[in-house]
C-alpha cells in the first residue's frame, strides 16, 4: 500500500470546546485552518491531545467528519480510532473510513495488560476490517503497554495496510530499531516533540506533534529545513520549540495546549472535567514562553 503521503509535521490537534464542554465545530475549523495556513503537512484529530478518552463514540464520528471536511483535501486527514476493546476500535476505524479519512492512528489498549500475541490479534482484526492505511501508536508511559519491535514486524509483514508506527515512547534506541529493522516503505513517525529533528536525521518520515497546536510554523519549519538539507536550521527550530514542550506538565494535559491555542489566535477552550483550565498564574507562565518564542508580543 502506498503510504508516501505520510510525511512532514502533523499537529496532534486538541478538540476545541465551548465553555460548557460541548464540541466547538467552528473552533475546530479555525484550528485546522490556522495550522494548515502555518505550513503543516497534515492534521490529526481524536488522539491523546484530542482527549479521545473523554469523547463519546458519536462525538468521535462527528469530529472525523468535521476533520475531513475542514481539511478539504489541502493536507491528509488522520484520525485516531483507539479503544480498549477490539470491537470498539473496529467500529471507530470503520467510522473513520466512512468519514473519508486518509489514515488511521490506533493506540494500544490501556489499563488492561494484553500480551504481545493479544496485541497482535487486536491490530490484526482491525486491519482486516478496513482498507485505510494504519499507523500503530506506541505510548507505553500512558497506556502501560508497549509494542515490541518483533510484534510490529509481524504485523507489517502480514497486513499490507499497517504501514508504520507513531512512537511516543522517547526511547530513541527503539526508534532506530523501528527505522532500520522494518521493510522498505515502512513509515516511522516521531511522536516525541523533543526528538523531531533527530528523528528526521535518522530516517523518520514524519512527526505528529502536539506543540503544533500552538507553534505549528516552528514544527513545520523543522521538516522543511531538513528537506532542504539544512540540518543546522532544522536543529535551530527544534531548540526554539523546547521551551513550549517543557510546559507539557503545566496543568492537566491537554489544558496547556488548549490555552496556548487560544492565546495564539486559534481555538482550544476548556479541557473536559475532571481536568481544569490553567490557573491565571499558569497562563502567565505560558504567555511568557510564547513571548520568548516570538508567538506573542
Amino acid at each position: 500500500m502506498d503510504a508516501s503521503f505520510i510525511r512532514g509535521v502533523i499537529p496532534a490537534l486538541v478538540t476545541p470546546m465551548s465553555d460548557d464542554e460541548a464540541l466547538d465545530r467552528e473552533g475546530l475549523v479555525k484550528l485546522i485552518d490556522g495550522t494548515i495556513d502555518s505550513g503543516v503537512h497534515g492534521v490529526f484529530t481524536v488522539g491523546t491531545a484530542g482527549e479521545f478518552w473523554a469523547l463519546s463514540f458519536e462525538e468521535k464520528q462527528r469530529i472525523y467528519e468535521w476533520t475531513v471536511e475542514a481539511a478539504g483535501g489541502r493536507v491528509p486527514a488522520y484520525v485516531g480510532t483507539s479503544a480498549n476493546s477490539t470491537e470498539e476500535a473496529i467500529a471507530l476505524s470503520r467510522a473513520g473510513q466512512a468519514a473519508g479519512a486518509d489514515c488511521l492512528s490506533i493506540l494500544t489498549p490501556s489499563f488492561t495488560t494484553p500480551t504481545q500475541e493479544e496485541l497482535f490479534n487486536h491490530y490484526a482484526e482491525i486491519a482486516t476490517s478496513v482498507t485505510l492505511p494504519i499507523l500503530l501508536y506506541n505510548l507505553p508511559a500512558r497506556t502501560g503497554n508497549a509494542l515490541e519491535v518483533e510484534t510490529v514486524r509481524r504485523l507489517v509483514a502480514d497486513y499490507g495496510n499497517i504501514v508504520g508506527i507513531k512512537d511516543s515512547s522517547g526511547d530513541f534506541s527503539q526508534a532506530l530499531e523501528y527505522i532500520n529493522g522494518m521493510p522498505d516503505g515502512f513509515r516511522f513517525v516521531m511522536g516525541r516533540d523533543t526528538l523531531i529533528a533527530s528523528g528526521f536525521e535518522q530516517g523518520a518520515v514524519a512527526a505528529i506533534a502536539a506543540t503544533a497546536n500552538v507553534a505549528p510554523d516552528v514544527g513545520a519549519a523543522i521538516f522543511d529545513a531538513h528537506s532542504e538539507g539544512d540540518l543546522p536550521e532544522a536543529r535551530r527550530h527544534q531548540i526554539r520549540l523546547a521551551p513550549l514542550r517543557s510546559l507539557f506538565t503545566l496543568g492537566t494535559h491537554p489544558a496547556m495546549l488548549k490555552t496556548g491555542a487560544d492565546l495564539v489566535g486559534f481555538a482550544g477552550g476548556p479541557p473536559r472535567r475532571p481536568a481544569k483550565r490553567l490557573s491565571q498564574d499558569q497562563v502567565e507562565i505560558l504567555r511568557a514562553v510564547l513571548v520568548e518564542m516570538g508567538k506573542l508580543s
